[in-house]
């Protein structure tokens, strides 16, 4: 568990808020069991005091009926309140856990930080590693498109498969496995599987060396996985938002996926994660599709045993100016110049 994080809070006298949509096209369309995208929409809000600039990077979801003018309305009601003087912690009863909390939260975070001359993790008293292996997600297609795909990422330590839970799903790991021998493989059905499909795919799963499974089940679904054996790990991303979530999750899941996008923020994102920890959960650090100011606050969370898939900006025909670093699969810590 990580020490409480640093109690003092930003200067709200005269702060200005302005947040803006951006548009970010994608190197390749990426597609998933709910449809396919071509570029990345995302919400920044950017918090100034004068002095210094504080930015933060949210991607509002349709499935958690969430787009960029809700969001933008969603932050524009609670703009004044922060200026009276609301800070981090009472951010998080003013507005419900998703993309609008997380780039103001982020956004407050980054503040404090310019403010303070400290580091995130300093102010957040959380340890950090200064690289960390992620996962490379490959998009689900036919099963020969998905091992080219693959083969282009052959130095990646880890590939996330988007699977659909159709008939092909053991094939595209096959074929991954193929050109793969040695890396590790984590998949995401996107609540994609039937108890059916599961009972059929896992046992193949196991064969092929599948190290998680991420949400086969839609979240209301989520029952069923007590009457299912679990050789592979299971990771509830969709069913897991906050840490009210957990005790619901207990005999469900052995893993949780933290986003900051579902959490609203890095704030609440620390609280999960160390409530999952305790409670005997497995990590495993996601995101949406993504610059790398989205990617940075989730960077401070990483430790050295979770699993992490924060490759959205890798997902990017190109990416914002100061991005994070990605080496053969290790990606580094954020620079001051980006966030934190």
């Amino acid at each position: 568990m990580h020490a409480p994080a640093s109690s003092r809070h930003v200067n709200s006298a005269r702060l200005e808020f302005q947040v803006n949509e951006e548009v970010w096209p994608l190197e390749k369309p990426f597609r998933i069991s709910r449809g396919s995208r071509t570029e990345a929409r995302v919400v920044v809000v950017t918090v100034r005091d004068g002095d210094h600039v504080g930015c933060g990077e949210a991607v509002p979801s349709k499935r958690y009926r969430q787009d960029v003018a809700s969001v933008t309305a969603q932050l524009e009601h609670v703009f004044p309140a922060i200026r009276g003087g609301v800070n981090r912690q009472q951010l998080q009863a003013l507005l419900p856990p998703g993309a609008a909390r997380n780039a103001l939260d982020c956004a407050l975070w980054d503040l404090e930080a310019k403010q303070s001359m400290k580091r995130v993790w300093d102010l957040a008293r959380v340890p950090v590693l200064e690289f960390v292996e992620t996962a490379f997600t490959i998009s689900l297609n036919p099963p020969e498109m998905m091992a080219s795909d693959a083969q282009q990422r052959a130095h990646s330590p880890i590939l996330k498969l988007k699977l659909g839970g159709d008939a092909n799903d053991v094939a595209r790991v096959e074929a991954v496995r193929q050109g793969a021998p040695s890396t590790r493989l984590l998949i995401d059905a996107n609540e994609a599987w039937t108890p059916k499909h599961y009972r059929a795919v896992v046992p193949e799963l196991v064969r092929l060396g599948v190290d998680l499974i991420e949400q086969p089940f839609p979240a209301e679904n989520d029952a069923i996985l007590e009457q299912l054996e679990h050789p592979i790990p299971v990771c509830a991303d969709e069913s897991c938002h906050t840490t009210a979530d957990l005790p619901r999750l207990r005999n469900l899941y052995q893993a949780v996926n933290v986003k900051l996008d579902k959490t609203g923020g890095l704030t609440e994102a620390l609280r999960l994660t160390d409530a999952a920890r305790q409670q005997g959960f497995k990590i495993l650090f996601g995101c949406m599709v993504c610059t790398s100011l989205g990617i940075a606050p989730a960077r401070v969370l990483v430790r050295q045993t979770d699993y992490v898939d924060l490759d959205g900006p890798l997902l990017l025909s190109m990416d914002r100016e100061n991005g994070l670093t990605y080496d053969n699969g290790k990606l580094g810590l954020p620079s001051a110049e980006l966030w934190g």
